[in-house]
């Protein structure tokens, strides 16, 4: 039956025009804004988790920077310990010089106490933005110990996350080595006392170098990882809402195809109706 109240056909054409039209926007919006999921509209899912794992890259990128920070905070007393236990070093060597009766005792005795005011300077010196590991006072504020944050690390299924740090305690050089007391050298017998006393300084440099290198090395390792960590996540995030440009242009091509059909097809059934006059000739 034909009417020409009701056109079926331009209906029909009319709603496959229009859903052309949505599909055709949404293959123009991938291909200008280069993601499938843009908004919670999208895909509202996805986005969500998309946007949780944007939040954690993010914070993940910024610990990166602090743990950087930090490695040089240790790197900084790690270089300073090192150049203590070379001076004490040179003091040995002029402690053991002085072990024999034909030795100048008060030019030796002027060298070592040079040398010791020397790592007097550096214990003061090795600090990165107020942070002085070889100090007492490793903060300023009564600390004893530097921390800096390693991970958040998040609980599957909810938004809790669990903080974790880094501890580096401090060497405390300034106590231990610049506030020691070495026998003054005035005869041979001093000098075996001092090459005693400077040994046992020499270990404890050592000692505190090595573990600030231990912590220097964490830090770095650390700061590596939550790099790899972060650009983990950024894929994963380009997984899940990046739009496949290939896929899109492809689609983007039948749509416009599509489109130009539609019309053509909506042009026809909008004469249909004309065609009634001819029963009336």
């Amino acid at each position: 039956m034909s009417s020409i109240l009701t056109n079926n056909s331009a209906m029909v054409a009319l709603q496959t025009l229009k859903s052309v039209n949505a599909n055709l926007g949404k293959a123009q919006a991938e291909i200008s804004t280069g993601k499938a999921v843009a908004n919670a509209k999208d895909n509202a899912a996805v986005w969500a988790i998309a946007k949780v794992m944007e939040t954690d890259q993010s914070a993940f990128k910024t610990i990166q920077k602090n743990l950087n920070v930090g490695d040089a905070v240790v790197a900084t007393a790690r270089a300073g310990a090192e150049q203590i236990a070379d001076l004490l070093r040179e003091m040995k060597d002029l402690a053991i010089g002085a072990a024999n009766d034909a030795a100048d005792f008060g030019k030796i005795q002027t060298d070592i106490d040079a040398k010791m005011a020397q790592i007097t300077s550096i214990v003061s010196a090795s600090q990165l933005n107020g942070i002085n590991l070889l100090a007492t006072d490793v903060n300023g504020a009564g600390g004893t110990s530097f921390t800096v944050l390693g991970s958040l690390d998040r609980v599957n299924s909810t938004v809790a996350t669990t903080a974790g740090e880094i501890v580096v305690n401090g060497v405390d050089f300034e106590a231990s080595i610049a506030g020691a007391t070495i026998t003054s050298i005035n005869s041979r017998a001093d000098a075996v006392t001092a090459i005693g006393e400077i040994e046992a300084l020499i270990d404890i440099a050592v000692q505190g170098a090595a573990d600030l290198g231990s912590a220097g090395k964490r830090i770095s390792d650390q700061a590596n990882f939550v790099g790899k960590l972060s650009d983990s996540l950024k894929t994963g995030m380009g997984a899940l809402v990046d739009a496949d440009m290939e896929e899109a242009s492809a689609r983007l091509q039948a749509l416009q195809t599509q489109q130009q059909l539609g019309i053509q097809a909506l042009s026809i059934a909008n004469q249909a109706p004309s065609a009634i006059l001819a029963l009336f000739r």
